[in-house]
């Protein structure tokens, strides 16, 4: 846990258009900088960053945020990561609090590990620029119509022949051979002899999703079959293949501008397509496509376009993939590549503008490409044909959003010209024994556990309930600053309130001397005001409103300025209330309040119309609401009650009746 007074000597050192400026080239425009917005694609720049706020704000997209809030959007760092990112740009320490000595080492450890592997990183840079790397590495490279920007920007290299050539380098350096075996750069036999696990190869380095150096692959040049073509890093404490994407580094921020992850197989398959200009592809190299690697794409889009060889090692893999990826509420799309070819050699083969015609000529969706594979081997063979249909309505029985689900059923009911229901049912049952599969898992695992307690027999396990389809099992839904209002009626107000507070809370109200709330002793603030009408203890009906609410009148209460306080706020840990401040600080925010005021030529005239107005709205909205719940009570009461009731809710009309008619409203 990073101490408070850390946190805040971050944020105040922190400055917007220097962090911004490391990932976008700002271009000044009077007091505020302009780019093209990293988070999605645009050619006019719609992206402000203003120093003296120290936010920024997208027009196009509607991001917007503080230092803080572009390094985690950017980067995809939980707030804890993106302070230390910013300490360490800025060289502040920091020492977290309620670390024990074993995560202390633990953490210790792993940073030796990654320094470690990014020795190697430079050392397999190096040589491939030294005589050997030269004639052989480079070289390689070059026939594989890499260029040097490439090959310097993706840090390739080479592995020297020599066996211990590593290993001498990182002795000399100080590496401690420890953590050179433990990355699984270098290899201790069962003698206590020491080795390069990498030699006469050509280096891929793996970066993580933050950029750091985690594994290698090597490629030998070698053509004796007796040679494994690949040698790649084994899983250790710093790598876990299964969650590790080749590219993801280079790609992330381009799958989410494009909001599309072209999944491939190989290296060069990635970096053949990079270097033409299409930036948004990843490999699963090394390993099958996972669940977690499936996940990691899942932070940066929705959609994922599968592009593998045309071949039948292709073809079946694509078909695999297919399967994950829907399962985990995504969309799937897939492309072979001409048999003969790989994404890798069709990129080298053709432009930039012929690859992206031929994508956007081939993409199927999974049921047409599954369709077009097996309906050709089915013929006319109506048994074969029957098993292509159950196999599409298993393939879409694996999709966990129910109207997802239905609309593919309906389309391939009429891709075969049969009753929908058909599928429906099929869809069902193959849910229900996904379903009843994952509650045996469930057992199993309970099972194979120590705890004491057994855990429930398949007996205590509740039915599935009876239907056409069964839903999917809910999933937590991602935090979210847009506000789920408990009380509907209540929102539009709730919300121009805080707007009001968050752009103008400090100013004063400058009431005309004839104004009902004209005060010689003293003149009110807006957020003063606004407070007044929350004296009577009543509070904002919507939590996340609520929670915002009463963090600015935190911050107000310690005497900060209106820009401070709403830095305070967009900085803070709770992202939800950072991200709503962000959104209600905005001029783009509508106010729901009519424009009559529009005229006003200034600000404070403005102010002194529009917030008294907001609060009557308010006010009136309340009242209303009260209306209902007596005249819900008044449908039970007992006759002693209901005259009681009715005299409560004469008195509750008469009084809104009162304040619409001060807002020029007729009933």
């Amino acid at each position: 846990m990073i101490p408070q007074e850390t946190v805040r000597r971050i944020l105040d050192t922190a400055q917007i258009v220097d962090v911004v400026s490391d990932f976008v080239s700002l271009k000044r425009q009077g007091s505020t900088y302009a780019a093209c917005c990293p988070f999605h694609n645009e050619k006019t720049p719609s992206f402000i960053v203003s120093p003296s706020r120290g936010t920024y704000h997208c027009f196009g997209c509607g991001k917007h945020g503080t230092a803080v809030g572009f390094v985690m959007e950017h980067e995809s760092m939980g707030y804890a990561d993106a302070l230390r990112y910013l300490a360490r740009k800025y060289g502040i320490e920091v020492q977290e609090k309620e670390e024990t000595q074993e995560e202390r080492e633990a953490r210790q450890r792993g940073e030796s590990l990654l320094l470690t592997s990014e020795f190697a990183h430079r050392f397999f840079q190096e040589q491939l620029q030294e005589a050997e790397g030269r004639s052989v590495g480079l070289n390689y490279f070059h026939s594989r119509g890499l260029e040097d920007e490439t090959i310097r920007k993706y840090g390739l290299g080479w592995a020297p022949s020599d066996r211990q050539a590593l290993l001498r380098a990182a002795r000399e350096k100080g590496y401690k051979e420890e953590y050179l075996v433990d990355t699984g750069l270098v290899i201790k036999y069962d003698d206590g002899h020491l080795a390069d696990r990498f030699f006469d190869r050509v280096m891929f380095p793996v970066h993580s999703v933050s950029g750091r150096v985690i594994a290698f692959g090597g490629r030998t040049l070698r053509t004796d079959k007796s040679v494994a073509k690949y040698v790649n890093s084994p899983e250790t404490e710093i790598y876990d293949k299964s969650r590790s994407l080749y590219g993801i580094w280079f790609a992330k921020n381009e799958i989410s501008r494009k909001d599309r992850c072209y999944l491939v197989e190989g290296y060069l398959d990635v970096l053949s397509m990079h270097q033409l200009g299409i930036t948004n592809v990843v490999a699963s190299s090394g390993t099958s496509l996972t669940v977690p690697q499936i996940r990691l794409i899942r932070k940066f889009t929705q959609n994922v376009t599968i592009m593998y060889d045309g071949d039948s090692a292709g073809i079946h893999a694509a078909l695999r993939g297919i399967g994950l990826i829907l399962k985990e509420g995504m969309n799937v799309r897939v492309v072979l590549i001409p048999d003969g070819d790989d994404p890798d050699s069709y990129s080298r083969k053709h432009t930039l503008e012929e690859v992206r015609d031929f994508i956007a000529a081939s993409e199927q969706d999974f049921i047409a490409f599954k369709t077009d594979l097996l309906l050709g081997e089915a013929g006319g063979d109506p048994l074969k044909r029957a098993e292509l249909i159950n196999d599409i309505a298993d393939t879409i029985a694996l999709i966990p959003d129910a109207v997802k689900r239905t609309t593919y059923a309906q389309a391939s009911a009429a891709r075969f010209d049969i009753d929908p229901q058909i599928l429906f049912a099929r869809i069902r049952r193959t849910r229900e024994k996904m379903h009843e599969d994952e509650r045996k898992e469930a057992l199993r695992q309970q099972s194979r556990q120590a705890a004491p307690d057994p855990g429930p027999s398949a007996g205590d396990i509740p039915a599935e309930p009876e239907g056409e389809d069964l839903p999917p099992v809910p999933e937590t839904p991602p935090p979210s600053a847009a506000p789920v209002y408990e009380v509907p009626l209540l929102a539009p107000c709730e919300t121009e309130l805080l707007s009001l507070l968050l752009r103008s809370g400090t100013e004063e109200l400058d009431f005309e001397t004839d104004s009902p709330y004209y005060s010689e002793e003293e003149k009110w603030t807006v957020a003063e005001f606004i407070r007044e009408a929350f004296a009577d203890g009543h509070q904002m009906a919507n939590s996340l409103l609520r929670r915002l609410y009463d963090a600015y009148f935190a911050l107000y209460d310690a005497s900060l300025e209106q820009d401070a306080i709403l830095r305070r706020l967009m900085d803070g840990e709770d992202r939800e209330v950072a991200d709503l401040a962000g959104q209600l600080s905005e001029d783009r925010y509508q106010l729901t309040v009519k424009h009559f005021a529009a005229s006003m030529t200034t600000k404070a005239s403005r102010l002194v119309m529009t917030v008294p107005r907001a609060i009557l709205v308010y006010q009136s909205k309340r009242l209303v609401l009260r209306e209902q719940e007596i005249s819900a009570q008044m449908r039970t009461a007992g006759p002693a009650e209901l005259t009681a009731l009715m005299r409560q809710f004469k008195d509750t009309a008469a009084l809104r009746k009162k304040i619409d008619e001060s807002l020029g409203r007729v009933r």
